[in-house]
């Protein structure tokens, strides 16, 4: 078995593999303290969902943002003899036009690299996580950086634990912008302000990569809130993928496997 690990900030993605095609999807909470005796506990239990357990996996591929459960990965690759592909800018088949690749992060990478390989260049990818990522890819093909904002629900989070009445609300576009209660006003300030958020930066980078090429970026929206109804308002959007990190975790392992074995 082959299976493909998304580690965020706020949760962790695992989704099994059959070539380029991805399979049964679970989601975990990430616990960035987790050793690898748990992180195994953890898979087994995701993977027994659908049929499977960690016994049965010969190959992980996995992007990572955070440095103590990729450390965890690893050894627990090891411990079972699992092959591992950690996506980095040494590894991920694009090329890299920032001051320091290193510091991008491999979710960052292998969006675009899924982005590329499924949808053309040029190409903006906005992954909707606990950071709203925009990664841009130019129309040669390579990556040449972003922008970061705060994500969506970082923000409510913010303000429910950081003032003293305002509460947790359900993330819904509300009817009116003019909210007539605290719930519809917070969330007119967080959903439809953050539609405008992803609106002027997506001109933003239109207008950039339009000064170096005519032809036009595709644009993607990735990430566990892309699946929300009010994404569709956002203009200009052309493709919704809420699993393009898996996707892109399997277009990596295929090519660096093909590598491998030419």
């Amino acid at each position: 078995m082959l299976i493909a690990i998304d580690v965020g900030n706020t949760s962790m993605t695992v989704g099994r593999l059959e070539g380029t095609q991805v399979g049964p999807t679970r989601r975990a909470a990430t616990n960035p303290r987790a050793s690898a005796d748990e992180l195994r506990l953890l898979l087994d239990g995701l993977l027994e969902l659908d049929g499977g357990r960690m016994a049965d996996v010969r190959q992980i591929v996995a992007a990572s943002v955070v440095p103590a459960l990729s450390a965890s990965l690893a050894e627990l690759a090891g411990r079972l003899e699992i092959g591992l592909t950690l996506a980095s800018a040494t590894n991920v088949p694009l090329p890299v036009r920032v001051d320091r690749p290193s510091e991008v992060g491999s979710d960052r990478l292998v969006n675009a690299l899924a982005a590329v390989r499924l949808h053309g260049a040029p190409a903006i990818v906005v992954d909707f996580g606990t950071a709203t990522n925009f990664d841009v890819v130019a129309a040669d093909g390579a990556y040449i950086g972003g922008a970061l904002a705060p994500g969506l629900e970082l923000g409510l989070e913010a303000l429910a634990t950081r003032t003293a009445k305002l509460p947790r609300i359900e993330l819904a576009r509300p009817a009116r912008a003019i909210g007539r209660d605290t719930v519809a006003a917070m969330q007119s300030g967080a959903v439809i302000g953050y539609i405008g958020l992803v609106r002027e930066l997506l001109a933003a980078i239109r207008a950039e990569l339009a000064a170096e090429s005519e032809a036009r970026p595709t644009v993607i929206l990735t990430g566990g809130l892309s699946a929300a109804a009010w994404a569709t308002e956002i203009p200009g959007v052309d493709v919704i993928d809420p699993l393009l990190t898996l996707r892109g975790l399997a277009i990596l392992h295929a090519e660096t496997h093909a590598r491998a074995t030419s």
